[in-house]
């Protein structure tokens, strides 16, 4: 008798990544030998800071290659808890954080550690590709509310209310927002605030863009807004943005006991402690010298300015400005109906298929997010690269009648 096994239910809710598929992709036709320029991934271009990895080599040499605690070192919690007083006001002890294998790991310890079966997560759209299929792992349920550009992808209170069920265990909010970039201002969050402060909910807030922000921009964390609201918040950051270190893999979650002990609980019987070496680079990510981030700062500022002013000349494009993160939304809708040789556009994941294969430029379908009508762009990449992209773009996308 043949026997058939058959992988877990679970599988069926969840996809591989849709940025992870482009990018690879893209990789593989680079492979090919194909100049393939790649604004499909959001991952910083540049190099860790020396002194960062000066400090991981130090704990090499000596030998700091161990298990630490599971919920991190006492030092580098230390040096959160430091952090998220200097920068963000917020008062924690070390009892309090969490660190995991990146901030990932950190929403997905959070997201289980919250929601059961039939608990519902409400999450604007657009959102991060991640965020609905840790909700389904989890055994939850995603209550979408699809923002619009005009308010530019900012959810209101009335569209809170909206969707507030006796199910609902929480809400996620991204700020500064990948995939568009869209930051809340202080009034902004001041009055979404008020609403939540007496319901009976937590708010994820995922805030590992906090130091990529433009302009006139002043970031305030969610959690700094109400002794209230720290009580039920649970903040998500890292150090894989600011300071080029995805690599790295290091997160942390700071937040109420029951959900940081949850973290901790889930974390034991998963991976355990996040990588040793990476724990003592973040202490100096954090400790030291923040010009580095600075620099990196500028220099995306500029990337940002020049992206936006290009693609917006596009009279086809409209295009919020951003005021945080790497990326550019833009609204490529009206481009749907019209077609180039076999190409016939009829959403956002045929254009940047086309783009791709014609343009020979990797981005991101806004289906992926949760809003038709877009494309995500990374401006996590080279002037150069940004220049020659964007004149491809506009190339193939003027060959489209």
């Amino acid at each position: 008798m043949e026997i058939i096994l058959h992988a877990s239910k679970r599988l069926s809710y969840i996809g591989v990544s849709p940025t992870m598929k482009v990018s690879a992709k893209a990789k593989e036709m680079r492979r090919k030998g194909i100049d393939v320029i790649d604004f499909s991934v959001g991952e910083p271009d540049f190099p860790t800071p020396e002194n960062v990895k000066n400090a991981a080599k130090k704990a090499i040499d000596e030998n700091r290659t161990k298990y630490t605690m599971n919920v991190g070192t006492p030092e580098l919690r230390k040096a959160i808890v430091d952090k998220l007083k200097r920068d963000n006001n917020l008062d924690y002890d070390i009892s309090d954080i969490v660190v995991s294998s990146g901030a990932k790991q950190s929403l997905f310890n959070t997201i289980l550690s919250m929601l059961y079966v039939g608990d519902e997560l409400i999450i604007p759209a657009p959102y991060w590709v991640s965020y609905p299929h840790m909700v389904s792992v989890a055994g939850g349920e995603s209550v979408i509310i699809k923002t619009n550009e005009k308010n530019g992808f900012k959810i209101t209170v009335d569209e809170l209310k909206s969707a507030i069920t006796p199910f609902t265990k929480g809400i996620l909010l991204c700020n500064p927002s990948n995939p568009t970039g869209t930051a809340y201002t202080v009034n902004e969050l001041k009055q979404l605030a008020e609403f939540l402060e007496d319901l009976d909910i937590y708010i994820i807030a995922d805030e590992i863009y906090e130091k990529l922000t433009y302009g006139d921009y002043k970031f305030v964390s969610f959690a700094s807004l109400s002794e209230k609201l720290k009580k039920k918040t649970i903040v998500i950051n890292g150090v894989s943005k600011a300071y080029a270190m995805t690599g790295w893999r290091l997160g942390y979650a700071a937040g109420p006991p029951e959900i940081i002990n949850g973290i901790n609980k889930i974390q034991s019987h998963s991976t355990s402690n996040a990588s040793s070496i990476s724990q003592y680079a973040a202490i100096e990510a954090l400790n030291g010298p923040q010009d580095a981030v600075e620099k990196m700062r500028k220099i995306f500022e500029e990337r940002k300015n020049y992206l936006y002013s290009e693609l917006t000349k596009i009279e086809e494009i409209t295009c919020i400005n951003p005021q945080g993160a790497f990326y550019l939304f833009p609204n490529i809708g009206k481009f749907f109906g019209k077609a180039y040789g076999s190409y016939i556009i009829k959403n956002s994941v045929d254009l940047s298929l086309y783009l791709l294969e014609e343009a020979k430029v990797a981005l991101v379908p806004g289906s992926a997010f949760g809003l038709e009508g877009y494309v995500r762009i990374s401006f996590a990449n080279s002037m150069d690269n940004l220049i020659e992209g964007v004149k491809r773009l506009k190339s193939a996308l003027a060959k489209l009648q």
